[in-house]
């Protein structure tokens, strides 16, 4: 067995939860690679929520990875899932669509003008594609190929012949009244909880009907559905009989040949716990409450001679500004949208620095900029040794993995000068590296390459998410009506910066030059600070951005003066303030 490296990043949830997995491995399969599992429906887009399903297990088999253990992370496409519904705001899908509602996700078609086969594989594109980005190393399993190769045969005549069995344990949970939802999940409100509701398998029928219970449902021969009820079953020679409440076809057939069928969710997913050997699954709320699918499959595993993973509840996850996720409704966040306006290793910090149980947001709105200056500062902590240890462990776990660092921004500007530059500049390339290559005079940026892609984001971010009327457009004149009403006070603050812009044209010299005007006027020095200022300077301070705002963009705000000045050009600026 590997040595188990310990260091101070151990104080963090992923090592203690990959502590327990490595001994709880050992404990079942010893010598065997570790095992963790995520389970995902491409039923429609795939969510940031459901995002924690893969991050989680993800760091922690990562870390189990680190130690020189070897480990297979799955992921479970449930594609052989039935098509539920037509979900809403997906471009290409209308009303037709609900036509297919009962089928496998993998025989109802692909959006139209997607490139993929079928609707399954449309969704599962993206998010693959968002997982390679972020560095997610998994084994893709598809339930359709499973099942309809026939490799759960076994499992399928096993569940079969076992069904009294599986019927007892859900009787169980059948005759209990659930309790109010504040009782299910304290960790949580009642808006994430029903945020987290309606992933499609937690509420799956559990196989009961009115010729007894059977855990398998078969895929309709005629209309391809599964509105189908099985009305007979023999043990011996595994005949089943079945009818379609859709067209009426029926049929009866033989499990040792048929594979036009799954097992009920409520079973489906223990015996893929005992098939896979999985150690480590984490589940939602929605298969947390009592009588949900991840507690009832705890006694179910059994059956297959099995044990149910270890593994966290995972709270919500919110968008800012949005109430709550849910992905029946329209223009629900995915990680791809995620990651047009932030780098890989921003949203990778987001859920390795918070506890699985725990609540967070991802930021859509202006939140994104102080994010960003939250993550440069805990960078700079790491690289001069002044970071907690829990927070290095996060940030060793955002920038890479086992197999090596992500690619990164080789000159990580700050975020919101990176905005406000794409702001002003308007997809003007050429501009944009003039203003990059001022703000640090002494270490000029050559190439707007050395800023991407953490400029590529920013700006993606200024087109996609900041309305139409917070955009920044210059003057292309002067306000001359303004100039002229301007006191002697006001009209000395505008000298004062222009007298200092040819000597502090830089982003520190113009932060200093524009908070030292307000200072200055009132007759204290432009290096003062704040306990040797009197707390009206602040708001002469403030009065005076207002002004600078009002005769650049005809707005009492901006972006950060400093940026915005770089941005607008000496010349112009000196032409735009009077002189």
């Amino acid at each position: 067995m590997p040595i188990v490296a310990q260091s101070t990043e151990t104080t963090d949830w992923v090592s203690r939860f990959a502590d327990e997995v490595i001994e709880e491995s050992e404990r079942r399969s010893p010598g065997k690679p570790v095992v963790v599992a995520s389970g995902l429906s491409p039923s429609g887009p795939i969510h940031l929520g459901n995002l924690r399903e893969v991050m989680t297990p993800h760091l922690v088999a990562d870390e189990v990875r680190r130690r020189g253990h070897e480990v297979r992370h799955l992921i479970s496409w449930d594609d052989y899932d039935r098509y539920r519904k037509v979900p809403a705001g997906v471009a290409g899908v209308d009303e037709s669509w609900a036509e297919h509602i009962g089928k496998p996700l993998t025989s109802v078609p692909a959006p139209a003008g997607s490139a993929h086969p079928n609707w399954a594989e449309h969704f599962k594109a993206a998010m693959v594609a968002s997982l390679g980005e972020l560095g997610v190393e998994f084994d893709g399993i598809s339930q359709t190929a499973q099942y309809t190769s026939g490799v759960y045969r076994e499992q399928i005549l096993h569940a079969m012949k076992h069904r009294a069995d599986i019927d007892a344990v859900l009787a169980q949970y059948r005759t209990k009244q659930q309790p109010p939802k504040k009782q299910q999940q304290k960790a949580v409100d009642e808006a994430e909880l029903e945020a987290a509701e309606g992933s499609g398998a937690a509420d799956e029928d559990d196989g009961t009907g009115s010729s007894g219970y059977f855990p398998y449902k078969p895929y309709c021969g005629g209309c391809g559905k599964d509105l189908t009820t099985v009305t007979g079953y023999d043990d011996d020679t595994t005949e089943l009989t079945y009818t379609c409440a859709a067209c009426g076809f029926s049929e009866t057939v033989r499990l040792t040949e048929f594979n036009r069928g799954k097992l009920v969710w409520k079973v489906d997913w223990p015996m893929r716990w005992a098939y896979e050997g999985v150690v480590f699954e984490p589940s939602g709320v929605d298969h947390s409450s009592p009588g949900s699918s991840f507690q009832v499959g705890g006694q179910i595993v059994g059956i297959f001679g099995g044990e149910r993973p270890i593994g966290p509840m995972y709270a919500f996850v919110g968008i800012s500004g949005m109430a709550k996720m849910s992905s029946s409704k329209g223009g629900v966040p995915t990680p791809a949208d995620a990651l047009q306006i932030m780098e890989p290793q921003l949203l990778r910090w987001l859920y390795a620095r918070r506890r699985p149980n725990q609540s967070f947001k991802i930021a859509f709105d202006q939140e994104i900029q102080r994010l960003y200056d939250e993550w440069d500062k805990l960078d700079a902590k790491v690289a001069d040794g002044s970071a907690l240890p829990g927070d290095v462990a996060a940030h060793a776990r955002a920038i890479g993995t086992a197999a090596g660092e992500l690619p990164r921004t080789p000159r990580p500007l700050p975020y919101r000068t990176l905005a406000s530059v794409a702001d002003v500049t308007a997809g003007h390339q050429d501009q944009a590296l003039r203003i990059l290559s001022e703000l640090d005079p002494e270490h000029p940026l050559t190439s707007l390459a050395e800023a991407r892609p953490r400029y590529d984001r920013a700006e993606a971010w200024i087109n996609t998410h900041v309305p139409a009327d917070q955009r920044t457009i210059v003057r292309a004149e002067p306000d001359g009506e303004l100039l002229k009403s301007l006191d002697d006070a006001s009209l000395r603050s505008l000298r004062l910066l222009l007298d200092g812009l040819e000597d502090h044209w830089s982003l520190d010299g113009l932060t200093h030059l524009v908070y030292g005007v307000p200072k200055v006027q009132a007759g204290f020095s432009a290096d003062a600070g704040p306990k040797e200022l009197p707390p009206e300077i602040k708001t002469a301070q403030r009065t005076f951005f207002a002004l600078l705002y009002r005769l650049l963009v005809s707005r009492d705000t901006g972006p950060r003066l400093p940026t915005l000045l770089l941005a607008v050009g000496q010349e112009r600026v000196r032409a735009l303030l009077g002189q």
